[in-house]
C-alpha cells in the first residue's frame, strides 16, 4: 500500500482506469490499527485495485469532500470518480471488507 503524502498524489492515484483504493486512517485510531492487521492477506487476493493510504488529520479537505466521516474507511475511484465507499462501521473484520470488495462492479 503506497503512502499519499501530497493532494498531487492523491489526484494521480485516483484518476486511473484502473480502480484505485484508498484508505483514509489516522494514527490515533484504534480500529485503523486493527485494520492493518488483517490488510495485507486482502491486497494479494486483490491485486486488481492499485492500494494506497491517505491519513484523514493531514489532508482535512480531502477526506471531506469525500465524506469520510468515519476511520478507517476505503474508497474506491476509477477516472476520478468515487464509486464505492465501504464506512467505517463496515469495516472491522476481514470479513466485511472481503464482503465489500466482491461486491464491487467489474
Amino acid at each position: 500500500m503506497r503512502q499519499i503524502e501530497t493532494v498531487e498524489q492523491f489526484e494521480a492515484a485516483i484518476s486511473g482506469d484502473k480502480p484505485a483504493i484508498m484508505k483514509f486512517y489516522t494514527t490515533w485510531c484504534p480500529d485503523c490499527v486493527r485494520l492493518n492487521m488483517f490488510i495485507d492477506d486482502i491486497i494479494r487476493d486483490y491485486g486488481q485495485y492499485d492500494w494506497f493510504e491517505i491519513d484523514r488529520d493531514q489532508f482535512p479537505d480531502i477526506s471531506d469532500k469525500y465524506q469520510v466521516l468515519g476511520i478507517p474507511s476505503l474508497l474506491v475511484f476509477r477516472n476520478v470518480e468515487k464509486i464505492a465507499h465501504l464506512h467505517s462501521a463496515d469495516a472491522k473484520t476481514p470479513e466485511e471488507v472481503r464482503a465489500f470488495l466482491q461486491s464491487l462492479p467489474e
